[in-house]
């Protein structure tokens, strides 16, 4: 990609940053996205995706929501939740998760947003809390339009079974697509564009079963990138400790890696793309593979170089979704999965990864500390098969770094994190993803294989 684009690593290539933590800055340099100030709309507001106002719900309630202001240059202080005027629950931050018990009945709830500057805004939501057996669907609605993936947030209870609810499952065209444990099911689920026909059940620990059917139209929401992992213009750079220095090309180093695209098998389309780390040459321990792919603004691989700088202004969410084949769980130390912008001297970078040998949790990227920061949310590999991977990220006010979802296998982890943007001292537009492995004690051969790879973006 050019020298110029290397300058901000010159710190790092020259010890300053000598933990390997830190020195994982290398994201930083090769990447990715940059997001200038966006003008926001003129006025605060609270939104409030669970529970749905007028639905009937069991206890706990989830409570889902984010706050948003303009007003108030400092940003969101604070949401909470009032029940028939009663404060129940805070959390600071400019998102709230949180689960309310409460007895059956008729309830007038109250989702509030506080700003640093004394302001306030509110969104009220009806609800009414049932013990009876069921299934009590909050999103989506019945007979509503949704994007995709489409998230299905549900709980349900059984008066029949002194045992409780056993799990929950999502149909979608009498096919079974997710399962989660528990009386709760909170999971992304990717619909065909079109009118689908769902099915939220639970199953207790008795044998007993039950259902609820919704229709959903979707509609693709936003501007999908599919097929990534066959694209051309994949960057990849070796880098090892203790400062991470890029080399290419393999072998260099004492690093081996390389992808190759159009493999049919494994595969789900036909063309997975297969990319390896280690090998004959690669005999330096803990080294690992950036494979990297400009999508917008400069070095766009999707014809999309944005050089009146008008697309990347606007763009405040991001999906990226794919399939990755683990052949050997064994030895795969880390696999990372990163959304990069730059813009206006302004770098975000939606880090995450699956730190499967270091307590298999999903970590996410500190953009100005520059570490990684454990999420506390399991990460748990699918041997010799595939694992859908569906990440979840939001451009914030003051162009905010936050962490929305997780999802593995068809289950759902809420982050809701955030972190602020960093300086970037170079003249960079573009956004990029990242698909990184890296190799463990011995550098041991590896392969995983990339399949339907898409980055979805508005």
């Amino acid at each position: 990609m050019g020298h110029d684009l290397d300058r901000p690593c010159h710190g790092w290539k020259l010890g300053i940053h000598q933990n390997p933590e830190d020195a994982r800055l290398k994201t930083f340099c090769h990447i990715t996205l940059i997001l200038a100030i966006f003008a926001a709309p003129v006025f605060a507001s609270v939104t409030v995706s669970s529970p749905a106002n007028g639905g009937t719900v069991a206890s706990p309630v989830q409570f889902i929501a984010e706050g948003t202001t303009t007003t108030c240059s400092k940003g969101v202080a604070s949401l909470g939740v009032y029940v028939n005027s009663q404060l129940v629950s805070v959390q600071d931050g400019i998102t709230l998760n949180a689960a309310v018990s409460l007895p059956p009945g008729t309830y007038s709830t109250v989702v509030e947003e506080w700003d640093y500057c004394g302001g306030a805004t509110f969104t009220p939501v009806a609800i009414t809390v049932t013990n009876k057996s069921g299934v009590f669907v909050t999103s989506p609605a019945n007979n509503t339009t949704v994007g995709t993936p489409t998230n299905y947030i549900a709980t349900a209870a059984s008066a029949s079974c002194s045992k409780g609810v056993a799990s929950m499952g999502v149909y979608v065209n009498n096919q079974l697509v997710t399962v989660q444990s528990g009386a709760t099911l909170n999971t992304q689920v990717n619909l065909s564009p079109g009118v689908q026909n769902t099915v939220v059940e639970e199953w207790d620990n008795c044998g007993g079963a039950s259902y609820v059917p919704i229709t959903v139209t979707v509609q693709q929401i936003g501007t999908k990138l599919s097929s990534l992992q066959t694209s051309s213009g994949w960057n990849s750079w070796g880098q090892g400790p203790p400062n991470f220095v890029d080399c290419s090309p393999s072998p260099c180093n004492g690093f081996q890696f390389s992808h190759t695209p159009n493999v049919s098998s494994p595969s789900l389309s036909g063309k997975a793309t297969a990319f390896t780390v280690g090998g004959a040459s690669g005999t330096t321990p803990w080294g690992d593979v950036l494979f990297s792919l400009p999508l917008l603004g400069q070095f766009s691989t999707q014809g999309l170089p944005d050089t009146g700088h008008t697309l990347l202004p606007t763009l405040h969410n991001f999906t990226y979704d794919s399939y990755v084949y683990v052949t050997n769980a064994s030895i795969t130390q880390v696999l990372e999965f990163d959304i990069n912008l730059y813009m206006n001297g302004v770098g975000m970078l939606w880090g995450t990864q699956c730190n499967n040998l270091g307590g298999k949790v999903w970590d996410i990227w500190d953009n100005v500390n520059a570490k990684w920061v454990s999420t506390g949310v399991a990460c748990n590999l699918i041997n010799n098969g595939w694992n859908h991977v569906t990440i979840q990220g939001q451009r914030g006010a003051g162009n905010a770094v936050i962490y929305q979802t997780i999802t593995l296998n068809g289950t759902t982890a809420n982050i809701n994190s955030t972190y602020p943007p960093f300086t970037v001292p170079v003249s960079w537009w573009g956004v990029t993803v990242n698909y990184q492995m890296d190799g463990n004690s011995t550098q041991a051969a590896n392969t995983t294989y990339v399949d339907n790879f898409s980055l979805t973006y508005r």
